[in-house]
């Protein structure tokens, strides 16, 4: 199954609060979506790696990735040293046609690095002498997201339908995000 869109993250909950509502209205409309986070979090000041996964389980049902009927969208959790297939372009299972980074500019090191690796993933995965397993593949488009960088936007999307939805899989987050709960 090939991926209309991938949004790939530096950790759970970036996609929550940056791109959520367009995968969600995306896959109402019938698109394969996907989202990949780089980490799984661990290193953040508050929870720890499971309750990160947990959070991030929770808010992905919100999302129906994958198409209908699907078990969930989070890939993996992908490692540095596999960079080149971060961006899915040689694992046949997800090719996005579109590909959402971070934008390159943000408050915090592992939000413009995720960008950085995502972009070279989607442009390496490309290269056809690059001696790694699969055929080579380089999404059509790659999109940037912003929740907080002062960016003037080129496009923005109506996600006004699907604003209680996500303010759900938000709050499914936001154990992680508030630092309360079983975070202490």
């Amino acid at each position: 199954m090939n991926l209309d869109l991938l949004a790939i993250a530096a950790h759970p909950d970036d996609v929550e609060l940056s791109c959520g509502g367009t995968m969600l209205r995306m896959a109402q409309q019938g698109y394969k979506t996907g989202i990949l986070d780089l980490t799984a979090g661990e290193m953040g000041t508050r929870g720890t790696r499971e309750t990160r996964a947990n959070e991030a389980d929770a808010a992905v049902r919100y999302y129906r990735c994958l198409g209908e009927g699907s078990s969930g969208c989070r890939i993996p959790t992908c490692r540095r040293a596999e960079r080149t297939n971060c961006c899915g372009g040689q694992d046949p299972e997800l090719r996005p046609k579109t590909a959402i980074l971070p934008y390159w500019e943000a408050r915090h090191p592992d939000h413009y690095h995720a960008s950085s690796l995502g972009y070279e993933g989607c442009f390496l995965a490309g290269l056809k002498q690059l001696p790694i397993e699969g055929e080579a593949y380089r999404p059509f488009k790659i999109l940037y997201s912003t929740a907080y960088a002062n960016v003037r936007p080129t496009f923005v999307v109506d996600i006004s339908a699907q604003y209680e939805e996500r303010k759900r899989a938000i709050l499914a987050v936001l154990l992680s995000i508030s630092g309360k709960g079983t975070h202490g």
